[in-house]
């Protein structure tokens, strides 16, 4: 069933079969009162990259420099990405792709998750004891790796809006790996931290130091078998992933060691991204649009849904209440996603009732005035009962933004799941560990079938939800997305919030202490917190403990007055340029 609209200007005006859209509010754009940014020629608009590390969005602007599209810039961005960052993304990852088609005002969504091979079966995360695996043994096994789908997605995208050579595009990424880069503090940290990808073989070999100890901060890594893999995939499309010697080495790769995979050559070869009709909803001045199931979008604009029923937004945040809000309609909405969002190939995910206004009420109607038990999943219309979610998703993911002046953007998220994926290495790139974005118990003791439990061809649940907003105009309007597995969503909520509701620059609503709230847990970015505010949310029972909260990597942009206001997490080593 076809449930959304296919153009931003048909959303703005009618509700569509299927897709509820969130009513708008009555707050329009604040202006920023940072520095504006540089003004484009009349006629076109300004260029932009933002990512998550400064090399990489250089290589992104040089193809912006040179006629590039939003989508080779993007391409350009991943693969250096893939060198630079290797613990959060690389090609032998996945992602989903949002694109504003400036020309025809549609928003267009490029899934490139993660498949399980035609071998899976739903019990193969489990031990011979009947138990889930533990997660560091799972993780560095080869059943953790799904069919890679970045590159093929990257393709198809630059085949509908690439306007540069595909071979031109790899060319910074592939001098870089054969001249070498610099170690950066955050890549270092993750070399000297205790995740059980760090006892890997590659992982050891490739990052080899002195004295047999790991690289650390500011030593130098060469990688020619990445540049070389470089040469050929710029030579021969994406095929060069999926068939040939790197899809060999990837499919023994993974059939090896004690807990060996699946795959086969012919998974890699079918291997196809899916083109999707977004998700959007209306959100105070704006329409706000993300990938649907098997991503968590939806988790997002029902969390934005429950926050319009409360006031939010006339508060701010240096007031307790804000917080409490914010943490009390995040547990609905996760306790919600947790349970029915999966593969829609597979599962029935209740899309239209999880977004439905009565829904939404009956929901924000549990918000008092303090935090009781975790709250239980709603019944939204169209529901399938399912079993309680088992899923584990480390943080390990990376989101990048880029504006052509033509005025189309991108907002991608991309991952290899956990840090360094399964510590595996093929042609000087990591394979992902997407896998174990599965639940590992395929049932509960009633027998009940999880939403997101393995199943051979299946895409496994994501939290990656690279959002475009819009504006009434049809004209775009910002664009957000983060890092941080699960919690993604509450560091995308908390920074619209800050954005929109709060009327902060991008930057410092990025830059606002992250708080994630998810069935019984409160964790969040404690010492950033003020102590009236811990004290305040302290009263209304809600007791912030460290833990998943500290480790977002939020990149967004929002149009103020015709200009670029973007920014990166602070946590992070991003930067932003706009020509």
């Amino acid at each position: 069933m076809k449930m959304f609209a296919t153009t931003v200007a048909a959303l703005a005006t009618v509700t569509l079969g299927g897709c509820n859209v969130l009513p708008f509010g009555k707050k329009e754009v604040a202006t920023s009162a940072t520095q504006a940014p540089p003004t484009a020629p009349a006629g076109q608009a300004q260029k932009f990259v933002i990512s998550a590390n400064p090399i990489a969005s250089e290589a992104g602007m040089a193809v912006l420099r040179k006629g590039g599209s939003a989508v080779d810039a993007a391409i350009a961005v991943q693969a250096m990405l893939s060198l630079v960052e290797p613990q959060s993304s690389g090609l032998g990852g996945g992602a989903f792709l949002t694109y504003f088609n400036a020309k025809t005002g549609k928003v267009e969504i490029y899934d490139g998750r993660e498949v399980a091979p035609a071998g899976a079966t739903p019990t193969m995360l489990m031990g011979a004891d009947g138990q889930p695996l533990p997660f560091a043994q799972a993780v560095l096994s080869g059943r953790a790796t799904g069919v890679p789908g970045a590159v093929r997605m990257l393709g198809q995208a630059h085949a509908d809006h690439g306007t540069l050579a595909w071979n031109q595009l790899f060319d910074d990424a592939e001098e870089v790996a054969r001249k070498g880069f610099v170690i950066s503090p955050r890549l270092g940290r993750f070399l000297g931290g205790k995740s059980p990808q760090l006892q890997a073989e590659d992982v050891r070999r490739y990052f080899k130091g002195k004295g047999g100890a790991l690289a650390t901060t500011g030593d130098r890594i060469r990688n020619g078998d990445y540049a070389d893999f470089l040469k050929r995939l710029a030579k021969q499309g994406p095929d060069a992933l999926y068939t040939g010697k790197t899809a060999e080495r990837i499919v023994a790769k993974t059939t090896s060691g004690s807990l060996p995979g699946t795959m086969t050559l012919a998974d890699l070869a079918a291997y196809r991204a899916v083109k999707r009709d977004p998700l959007c909803g209306n959100w105070r001045a704006y329409i706000v649009c993300t990938p649907p199931p098997p991503s968590s979008g939806v988790g997002l604009l029902e969390l934005l849904a429950i926050l319009g029923r409360t006031d939010i937004d006339k508060r701010g945040p240096n007031d307790p209440q804000s917080w409490y809000l914010f943490a009390e309609a995040s547990r609905l909405m996760y306790a919600d996603r947790d349970l029915y969002v999966g593969d829609p190939k597979f599962v029935n995910v209740p899309v239209a009732g999880l977004l439905a206004p009565a829904y939404i009420a009956e929901r924000a109607k549990l918000i008092g005035p303090f935090a009781g038990p975790a709250p239980a999943a709603g019944v939204p219309a169209g529901v399938v009962t399912a079993a309680a979610d088992t899923t584990r998703e480390p943080a390990g993911t990376s989101h990048f933004i880029v504006g052509d002046a033509q005025g189309n953007v991108v907002s991608m998220t991309t991952t290899v799941e956990s840090f360094f994926g399964t510590g595996r290495m093929v042609d000087g790139f990591f394979l992902n560990n997407q896998m174990t974005d599965f639940a590992f118990s395929p049932r509960d003791a009633q027998g009940r079938p999880a939403a997101n439990a393995v199943a051979p061809g299946k895409r496994p649940r994501s939290s990656m939800t690279p959002l475009v907003m819009i504006d009434r105009q049809g004209k775009f309007a910002g664009a957000l997305g983060s890092a941080g597995g699960n919690a993604i969503l509450a560091y995308v909520g908390k920074s619209l919030v800050g954005a929109v509701e709060w009327k902060l620059t991008m930057q410092q609503a990025l830059a606002l202490p992250n708080l994630v709230a998810r069935g019984s847990s409160f964790q969040g970015e404690v010492t950033k917190f003020s102590p009236e505010i811990l004290s305040g949310l302290a009263a209304r029972g809600v007791r912030l403990q460290p833990g998943q909260g500290e480790d977002s990597g939020l990149h967004g942009v929002i149009i103020r007055d015709g200009k670029v206001d973007g920014g990166v997490d602070p946590r992070r080593e991003g930067k932003v340029i706009v020509e």
